[in-house]
């Protein structure tokens, strides 16, 4: 399965948690899971609205337990508790992010980490839950939109912070962010590091066919829904191609700096490179200057290798890219005996389509040693060609 998660009011570990609940992640496989650790009566699952819209909510009645306050306490708890293996490893790879996070900005040993956001029994619900529905649910592959972070200030247990805290920034570098026009703290700490833990991309809702959706409640009114949703489905299948077509890229790069010998050099070497095809268009540029248009056609895989290749053998400064589709016959190159000698002849098929006809390059050699006009030698070639039992016409 394919999900989205929307952090456009942010997002934080009970939002997440909230989400996967809603989305179908039942109550009681939760409490099953925080059983070993101890938890399994420390929360409670509740429909509520955020500004008119319906979520659910997830409230820890345990809001701390100093017993596991340093991030050595809390990973020998999930490495010894009987989870899960897929469930335990998930919530020590987002825990590690968590305290790497915060060893980080706070100039500590990672061992050492001691705050309460860790130490509290809501980030080690949230972690272990979301690691949980995760896997119950099936979700193979997540992407996220940008995640909105908030402005401001907010009052943490190491005073005032600025928002983003310096743990969710350094959580979050790398990843699409914005403040989301709201101020105060929108994502946690345990929000980015679920986040950074569990998503593969930032981007647009992928295509896909809805099966669930989710929808977790934070805590602060913002005058606005404060809620991340979870969109759940199957990967949309992609269109059959048509009988002989194939997904294909052009790269192409107006060039004014080049020679004529320069650029059919350059074209020799992106062949060389694996391109499928490499051609020139004259062009006129801005100021009227003459040009020339060079355009290869590579292969989705090679596009970003060959797109180098055109910058380095020709110094341009960029180079388009256009997605597109071909239509390629099936080919195949036999040798057939003439009263003219061996020549290659290529067949091709399309559809219900056929054909063959002479390689140039032998109609021209024997152009050339019989001192006859070229179209005479193909069109007698084609002739005896045709003549050919199971050659198509």
């Amino acid at each position: 399965m394919i999900a989205y998660l929307d952090c456009t009011t942010g997002i934080s570990g009970d939002k997440f948690l909230g989400a996967l609940v809603s989305a179908g992640f039942e109550p009681t496989a939760l409490r099953a899971t925080l059983e070993p650790l101890g938890l399994v009566d420390a929360f409670d699952a509740r429909v509520v609205r955020s500004a008119g819209i319906a979520a659910t909510s997830i409230m820890v009645a345990q809001a701390e337990d100093a017993r596991w306050r340093h991030w050595s306490d809390i990973r020998a708890m999930l490495q010894d508790a009987p989870l899960a293996h897929a469930v335990r490893a998930d919530a020590l790879r987002a825990f590690t992010l968590l305290a790497e996070a915060e060893a980080r900005v706070h100039g500590v040993d990672v061992d050492r980490v001691h705050f309460h956001e860790v130490g509290a029994a809501d980030t080690i619900v949230d972690i272990v839950g979301v690691a949980a529905g995760i896997e119950a649910l099936g979700i193979e592959r997540l992407v996220a939109s940008p995640v909105a972070v908030g402005s401001g200030a907010v009052e943490g247990s190491h005073g005032v912070l600025p928002v983003p805290a310096p743990a969710t920034a350094a959580l979050l570098e790398g990843v699409a962010i914005c403040d989301g026009g709201i101020p105060g703290e929108l994502t946690t700490p345990t929000g980015a590091a679920l986040v950074r833990a569990f998503v593969s991309e930032f981007g647009p809702l992928p295509a896909m066919t809805l099966r669930a959706c989710g929808t977790g409640a934070g805590t602060r009114e913002l005058g606005v829904p404060n809620v991340a949703r979870l969109l759940i489905g199957e990967p949309a299948e992609p269109a059959a191609l048509p009988p002989g077509a194939h997904t294909i890229v052009v790269l192409e790069s107006n060039i004014d700096h080049l020679s004529a010998e320069h650029l059919a050099y350059a074209a020799e070497r992106l062949l060389e490179a694996g391109a499928l095809d490499v051609w020139q268009t004259p062009v006129v540029m801005k100021k009227g200057r003459a040009a020339v248009t060079l355009s290869v056609l590579s292969t989705p895989d090679a596009a970003a290798a060959i797109a180098a290749r055109m910058i380095a053998e020709t110094g341009t400064l960029g180079v388009r890219v256009d997605p597109t589709m071909r239509f390629v016959a099936e080919r195949e190159v036999t040798e057939v005996t003439t009263s003219l000698g061996p020549v290659r002849v290529k067949r091709w098929r399309l559809g219900d389509r056929h054909g063959s006809r002479p390689e140039f390059d032998d109609v021209a050699r024997i152009a050339r040693a019989t001192g006859r006009p070229i179209a005479q030698i193909a069109t007698q070639l084609a002739d005896e060609i045709a003549k050919v039992p199971g050659t198509p016409r």
